[in-house]
């Protein structure tokens, strides 16, 4: 039976938890986000994908981790352990990383954060290089309150496509050039 050790057992001190910092990632930023039950915006993209690989393939490994998020392994090792001491997830060791229930319901308010974002910027037509720039540029800055807001204002645009289109015809053409952020 492989050896089976949870990194929450290897608590971090008082210094550690003003600001977890793993090339240029925290895991929490007193400044940003005072309590310790909120994660970082780094955190919450190595949950998001933590969940993600585990939807795909049944497990997440450190390797997949730092392919995907193009890092290296030895900061995923690293923002591993402190996501297990915060207790987010739990390491198996030979079997890979599991979310602990407080590990996934921060994934799962990613994931719905990030599907509603991505609905909403649909309805517009919007490609979907655009849309991932712009969901990947904004989502950790919006509040649940701003997000739940979307997400009704895409329900009403999909139960309302009339609507919908007399919002997008009476917009007025604007030029664009690569990488016009106006």
């Amino acid at each position: 039976m492989p050896h089976q050790r949870s990194l929450a057992s290897n608590r971090a001190g008082p210094s550690v938890m003003a600001g977890l910092h793993l090339d240029g990632g925290t895991v929490f930023n007193r400044i940003v986000m005072p309590s310790r039950s909120e994660p970082s915006q780094t955190a919450e993209d190595y949950l998001e994908r933590i969940q993600e690989l585990i939807e795909e393939k049944g497990y997440a490994r450190v390797v997949d981790i730092a392919s995907t998020l193009k890092v290296r392994q030895a900061s995923v090792t690293s923002m591993v352990q402190k996501l297990g001491e915060a207790g987010y997830l739990k390491y198996e060791k030979y079997r890979g990383l599991i979310l602990t229930d407080q590990g996934r319901v921060v994934a799962r308010r990613i994931q719905n954060r990030h599907a509603t974002l991505s609905r909403f910027f649909s309805l517009f037509d919007l490609d979907a290089e655009t849309q991932r720039a712009d969901i990947e540029g904004i989502e950790h800055y919006l509040s649940p309150a701003t997000v739940e807001m979307l997400d009704d204002l895409a329900r009403f645009f999909e139960k309302h496509p009339a609507i919908l289109r007399q919002f997008q015809q009476g917009r007025s053409p604007r030029p664009r050039k690569p990488n016009d952020l106006s």
